[in-house]
């Protein structure tokens, strides 16, 4: 985490926040200014019921140094939800105990209670389900893999299915599958989707580059790994415009994701489309190009002559596609005359 802040308002926690700036050095520690001295902190004159408030709003994480109660009295008129707030946690003034109150999963409060706890030698306190059984955290799955979640409309229902320890499906058709290496007894995977309909299980998750539709979502959680590369054949004065027009009829014409879109890509020219740049830069995706004779060494379905003529390499957007993806092309080159043409492939794992 980049911004972490810690306040103090006792002694004690004074030199405890002071310890937690030698162990992380690029953490701020607050305190009230009548304590004031030479350590390395930033004194406030401001009431802490003041100042907790604006540590709380400009902080990925807050440590608090003094009792829970307090804490949970001075943040709750501020609270919002889990996908907002920041990582609160509490640590009592003999670091007895690291406590994890606040956005524990997706806010990284349990992940770092538990490394403050290790560094002072004190005893982690998570009480968030998942953890505490050592299962599956349905809100982070594959979160350090680039996958996003869909809809997480059905996060509460799956993991409660999840930590009660009921019967859970799993299909995965894209992205990395590194995370399986050791499942939960009551999590299972299934080779085909019609395996995972037919299996009776409570909830599912579903990982897929793929639009689906059917009825089974709404006891699923449906994942979205960066497993889509899309390649892109243009001229110097393409408009992001007409870029994303391509894209998206591409990708509804095939039933796939816009958010497991990985990359952009084409072939390096003298100079780069800004059409090229801003699309990649409005859709927060990285544009990446390809030298001509590098594509010129890769094998397509839709070869043209006239591509050849004019930029030295018989494809663009499949060759593109193929190259950097490393896998295989799932959306053979789809033409939007006069100027683009648009090919997409899956990165395989």
């Amino acid at each position: 985490m980049e911004n972490v802040s810690v306040l103090a308002i006792t002694k004690n926690g004074i030199d405890i926040g002071v310890k937690l700036k030698e162990i992380f050095p690029d953490w701020k520690v607050y305190s009230p200014s009548k304590f004031s001295s030479d350590k390395n902190i930033f004194w406030y004159s401001e009431p802490t019921s003041e100042k907790i408030v604006e540590l709380f709003k400009n902080n990925q994480a807050l440590i608090c140094l003094f009792s829970l109660g307090a804490v949970i009295r001075l943040i709750a008129p501020h609270l919002k939800d889990k996908k907002n707030d920041p990582a609160v946690i509490v640590i009592d003034d003999k670091t007895n105990f690291v406590i994890s109150v606040l956005s524990g999963h997706l806010g990284g409060a349990n992940e770092l209670t538990q490394t403050i706890a290790e560094k002072l030698n004190s005893i982690s306190v998570i009480t968030t389900a998942a953890d505490v059984n050592k299962t599956i955290a349905v809100d982070l799955l594959g979160r350090d893999l680039g996958w996003t979640i869909d809809d997480d409309s059905t996060v509460t229902k799956i993991s409660a299915h999840m930590v009660n320890e009921e019967k859970i499906g799993v299909y995965q058709d894209a992205g990395k599958t590194s995370w399986h290496k050791k499942l939960p007894n009551n999590v299972k995977i299934y080779k085909s989707f019609n395996d995972l309909k037919n299996s009776e299980s409570k909830g599912n998750l579903i990982i897929s580059d793929k639009i689906m539709t059917d009825n089974l979502l709404k006891d699923s959680v449906v994942y979205r790994p960066p497993s889509l590369v899309i390649g892109i054949g243009l001229h110097w004065d393409t408009t992001k415009e007409i870029i994303k027009e391509g894209i998206d009829i591409s990708l509804e014409k095939f039933n796939l994701s816009s958010k497991s879109i990985a990359k952009l890509v084409s072939i390096k020219k003298p100079k780069n489309v800004q059409g090229l740049i801003d699309i990649g830069n409005e859709m927060g995706v990285p544009v990446e190009y390809v030298e001509r004779e590098e594509l010129a060494l890769i094998s397509t379905p839709n070869p043209s002559n006239l591509v050849k003529d004019f930029e030295g390499t018989s494809s663009v957007s499949e060759a593109a596609a193929i190259k950097v993806s490393g896998g295989e092309l799932i959306v053979e080159k789809q033409k939007f005359p006069p100027n683009l043409t648009i090919a997409i492939a899956r990165i395989l794992n």
